[in-house]
């Protein structure tokens, strides 16, 4: 099999056409974890983007890229979520018609902000790999033009332009933890990374159930894995065993891929909002979760990405409160 990589300067064009369509998010110093560990810890807020989590950058960028007709045609993608929202929100300012298709597995709040943008919504099995197979018939019987959610060069270029603001914000970044599901977050960070600093650390965290992701790196090509419920709900799904760019850079571009159990998740969901004042869904909060497990050794500035807030509040308020009660911190409100 081929492989292709996209390129610091795919990530720059991006960078252009993205220009007043997405938030450039702040990247802000952590007191407490820089005092738990000892070295500057900063946040890069990205899940203060207008959609809540970073995808909004791949799928404006993916638009951009579309010719006219295909955008008449309308426009499908499989998500878990995130994906969907970023895409039904570029693709109403742009008046083009998109199908979301999803599996049991996603979030009702998720899947209700999606219909609220206007996407057309089709729940189809309990995975991933469920989802694209209606994706697959929609582009061969209705001639819709599929967006991938992460195995496509636009989609992890646009990511990437995160990477080239954290390079900026934090120019003496040794190591940045990144989420890792489908890897095109980590792909387009670790190009844009590595392409202006390639002594920078990039650690992929993900979580312990079905990470698909870590079982494909160590078997050397991609696999399938079976589908869990998680609280990093997002970094649910496959790679696709036809994956053509995201396996590839992942595996030569991010140095190590870390998993974490579901109360790691939970202590990194509470650490921001108690600490940080920051609500954040599970898969965003990996990379705290790492550091507050020992996971990671961090021996100069560390950056932390937080990829999404698009939590169902309940869930959330019930996560943090299980979790201080164990910490024997305040109790929780009722």
């Amino acid at each position: 099999m081929t492989y292709n990589f996209v390129t610091l300067a795919d990530i720059e064009q991006a960078r252009r056409r993205l220009e007043g369509k997405v938030v450039r998010t702040p990247a802000v110093q952590s007191v407490a974890l820089s005092e738990r560990l000892g070295v500057p810890v900063f946040l890069k807020l990205e899940h203060r983007q207008t959609t809540g989590s970073f995808k909004l950058r791949g799928a404006t960028n993916a638009l951009g890229n579309l010719k006219a007709a295909e955008k008449q045609r309308g426009v499908v993608a499989a998500s878990t979520g995130n994906h969907g929202r970023a895409l039904a929100y570029a693709a109403g300012l742009e008046g083009i018609h998109a199908v979301i298709c999803m599996s049991s597995l996603v979030p009702h709040n998720k899947v209700e902000e999606i219909r609220r943008l206007g996407a057309e919504i089709r729940i189809i099995g309990r995975s991933q790999d469920d989802a694209q197979e209606e994706v697959d018939r929609l582009v061969r019987d209705s001639g819709l033009t599929m967006v991938p959610p992460f195995d496509n060069a636009a989609i992890i270029a646009g990511q990437g332009t995160l990477g080239l603001e954290i390079v900026e914000d934090v120019p003496d970044a040794d190591t940045v933890l990144v989420p890792v599901s489908g890897g095109g977050l980590a792909s387009g960070v670790s190009a844009a990374i590595k392409g202006l600093r390639a002594s920078t650390t990039i650690i992929g965290v993900s979580m312990n159930r079905g990470a698909a992701m870590r079982a494909s790196l160590d078997a050397g090509k991609p696999v399938a894995v079976p589908e869990s419920e998680s609280l990093a709900d997002s970094l649910g799904g496959g790679i696709g065993l036809d994956n053509r760019l995201t396996f590839a850079m992942v595996r030569d571009l991010v140095d190590d891929v870390i998993l974490l159990s579901e109360s790691e998740i939970a202590a990194g969901m509470s650490h921001a909002y108690a600490q940080e004042r920051e609500v954040i869904e599970g898969a965003a909060a990996v990379g705290i979760g790492a550091l507050l497990a020992g996971k990671v050794q961090a021996k100069g500035t560390v950056v932390v990405i937080l990829s999404g807030r698009n939590v169902d509040m309940d869930q959330h308020r019930h996560i943090v409160c299980a979790t201080n009660q164990s910490e024997r911190t305040a109790p929780c409100p009722a």
